[in-house]
């Protein structure tokens, strides 16, 4: 396998692993609103969000992570998949504080490396992309 195919595979992976994660965050809202407002509450100091305003971030942030994972319109949804798991990463600086008490907090570092290596290398992320298919057209 060739240079370019090994990079396109790697983006790939990539893409799919930061999908996963991202695509549970937003089923959270969903199947779990009680759980997401807190989160939303403790969190980004947001309160009262009801099941109704959850699914609509819900739903605005499903379509960022589907167009995301269908690599479509990759500036706009890797940008959005970059920022959402950026302010998600940032907001939870206290835990960070108590590192060994909040081990799984420090997963999100490497993801957000993941985002940003997606986003800086996102015009090679060719492989089962539709903008790709797009642009060649």
């Amino acid at each position: 396998m060739g240079r370019e195919k090994r990079l396109e595979l790697s983006l790939l992976l990539l893409r799919l692993g930061v999908f996963i994660v991202m695509f549970f965050w937003t089923l959270n809202k969903f199947v779990a609103p009680d759980h997401a407002s807190r989160v939303f509450e403790h969190f980004y100091h947001l309160e009262g969000l009801g099941a109704g305003a959850l699914a609509a971030i819900g739903a605005i942030q499903l379509v960022v992570v589907l167009g995301f994972v269908a690599g479509l319109f990759r500036t706009w949804t890797y940008g959005l998949v970059l920022a959402m798991h950026a302010i998600s990463t940032f907001s939870s600086w206290p835990q960070y504080l108590a590192a060994f008490d909040n081990l799984l907090f420090f997963a999100a570092w490497p993801m957000l490396a993941a985002c940003v290596a997606l986003f800086l290398l996102r015009e090679s992320d060719n492989m089962l992309s539709l903008d790709a298919l797009r642009l060649r057209s």
